[in-house]
């Protein structure tokens, strides 16, 4: 398996449940979300607009994904949002097609945009390192089965391990693939499983 299709087989619509520790604090919150991954071919528009905000040739994309989430914290406040899209890109290595750079158009730990390595490791989890100026962010997904997707995440900062997350996420089974022609969902309704 390599980046590209990793995303392929991410693509549709996603309930999340999620479990957040918040180390120096002692404390853990959870939270569910709604997401939507569409995988997008390396000459769709979104793609080379990345590319070209991070100053990359789009001739060294493979493609990527858009993603949408709307989500809730127990620990939120009134007006407290945790809604949002980005857009990633895969710049593959040329000498290993299941490692390389990934272009976000925000990222992870901060909301800019961002580059970071990813990598496909042996259980064909994809996983993304991100380093920010004040903090490193490592992220792991993988299929439990087709319709099972877990991730962990981890944002270490000022030399150490500031949160640490696992989602557990499952595919809506209403949802189809969905590929870059498929139009965008206009509403989520946030739920519990």
């Amino acid at each position: 398996m390599d980046g590209m299709t990793f995303f392929q087989k991410s693509a549709g619509q996603w309930k999340s449940q999620r479990t957040t520790h918040h180390l120096p604090f002692r404390r853990a919150e959870t939270g569910d979300s709604e997401i939507y991954v569409e995988a997008l071919s390396a000459d769709n528009p979104k793609i080379i607009a990345i590319c070209e905000m991070h100053e990359v040739d789009p001739a060294k994309t493979v493609g990527g994904a858009f993603v949408s989430w709307d989500g809730s914290m127990q620990w939120d406040k009134e007006n407290e949002n945790h809604q949002g899209t980005t857009v990633f890109a895969l710049i593959p290595d040329e000498d290993n097609p299941q490692a390389g750079v990934l272009l976000r158009e925000r990222g992870y730990a901060e909301i800019i945009p961002v580059a970071g390595r990813y990598h496909i490791d042996e259980q064909e989890g994809l996983v993304l390192i991100t380093e920010y100026e004040t903090m490193t962010s490592i992220e792991r997904f993988w299929f439990a089965d087709t319709d099972l997707r877990l991730r962990t995440s981890t944002v270490q900062r000022f030399g150490g391990f500031n949160t640490a997350t696992f989602c557990a996420e499952s595919r809506n089974q209403s949802s189809e693939s969905v590929s870059s022609d498929s139009p965008e969902p206009s509403s989520y309704s946030i739920s519990g499983w």
